[in-house]
């Protein structure tokens, strides 16, 4: 089985990947941030690395998605590729950070990819304000992210509403704004209370 969990910079991926990985017993995959080679440079000159960035990530994520469909485990994945090609890098386009012939080169690469790629058996998706984002980013105190943008991230939100609002897996949505599943185990039970419901009810189609 595959869930994944989806959602903005700093709205709590990588914190509930882990709670629930825990909860269940999934084994978590998490984002490649520590190690990778291009974010630093990134986030210092965006226009500069944003091809080279989004094409590591699609690649990694193509990757682990092929190796989650071939393990034959209960898998929690931090992060899906389909938000590297319909959130990150299209917004990085209208943005002017990514030109129209890189995001053409990416997009047929995406496409070629996808066509491999099945849905998750679940999306979870943690939806946040900006106020609420720029919080959580500041305290966990990535050096390299205290120079993201605000119009960034007010536009990585309007494409993950847009293509959330278009999904057609079977999904849940986390008000992350009112839920602190971290600090608050109340909240904590609401989110795998919708997550039995959907994956072991008796109408998890509903």
């Amino acid at each position: 089985m595959h869930i994944a969990i989806a959602g903005n910079i700093g709205c709590g991926k990588t914190t509930l990947t882990k709670l629930l990985a825990k909860r269940y017993g999934w084994e978590p995959r998490f984002e490649p941030v520590d190690n990778n080679p291009y974010l630093a440079d990134y986030y210092e000159d965006m226009q500069r690395w944003s091809f080279n960035l989004q094409v590591y990530f699609l690649s990694k994520r193509f990757k682990e998605v092929v190796e989650i469909s071939k393990s034959g485990k209960d898998i929690i994945q931090d992060r899906t590729i389909f938000e590297d090609a319909c959130i990150f890098a299209p917004n990085l386009h209208d943005m002017g950070m990514m030109s129209d012939r890189d995001f053409d080169n990416y997009s047929d690469l995406f496409s070629t990819m996808i066509s491999l790629v099945k849905l998750p058996d679940l999306m979870i998706y943690i939806r946040s304000s900006i106020p609420n984002l720029v919080e959580q980013i500041q305290r966990r105190g990535r050096s390299y992210e205290q120079s993201i943008r605000m119009d960034f991230l007010q536009g990585l939100n309007d494409k993950y509403e847009e293509w959330i609002k278009n999904y057609e897996g079977k999904l849940i949505i986390i008000e992350g704004d009112n839920c602190k599943f971290e600090q608050n185990q109340e909240d904590l039970k609401r989110v795998t209370d919708q997550i039995d419901a959907r994956l072991y009810g008796l109408f998890p189609d509903i």
